[in-house]
């Protein structure tokens, strides 16, 4: 089994730029492409420069959410202040969250090797909690030894 934790987290929230993603929940190469290309675009316009100048932290959030029954990738930051491009402030609940560590050569790696190990192993083995919807992200903690390092945060009931 691979290292997560459960942890206990008060609410936040997240603002949010964001894309509903076209692709099939099961189609998980069309998924990080539409994922990638989206993170492409925010880093060369400047709305993800614009996100970090108003971030409470260097974190950056790659958040996944079902809204109105699409399914919606932001990028994001914590922070209290208003910025004009954001799409949504994506309210994470107080309660237990599963958290996966891990890293890659670049974000979009690293956060695929996350929803992998997450989805893929932890909480399909899991006995004792279960995922049962709302937004989770994967959160980009900055680089080290040429790595990306980070979690993946996912809200999580005791079964």
């Amino acid at each position: 089994m691979t290292n997560y934790t459960l942890e206990e987290k008060d609410s936040f929230t997240v603002l949010g730029i964001g894309t509903e993603l076209k692709s099939d929940y099961t189609d998980f190469a069309g998924i990080n492409k539409e994922k990638a290309d989206f993170w492409e675009s925010v880093k060369q316009d400047g709305r993800l420069d614009s996100l970090k100048a108003v971030a409470a932290n260097d974190y950056i959030f790659a958040v996944n959410e079902a809204v109105n029954n699409k399914m919606m990738h932001y990028a994001g930051v914590m922070t209290e202040a208003s910025v004009p491009e954001v799409d949504r402030e994506i309210q994470f609940p107080k309660g237990e969250y599963l958290v996966v560590n891990g890293e890659g050569k670049t974000p979009d790696e690293l956060n695929n090797n996350l929803a992998g190990i997450a989805f893929g192993q932890v909480l399909p083995e899991a006995k004792n909690f279960a995922y049962v919807g709302g937004p989770n992200t994967t959160v980009e903690m900055g680089q080290r030894n040429g790595l990306v390092f980070g979690e993946m945060w996912i809200p999580v009931v005791r079964k």
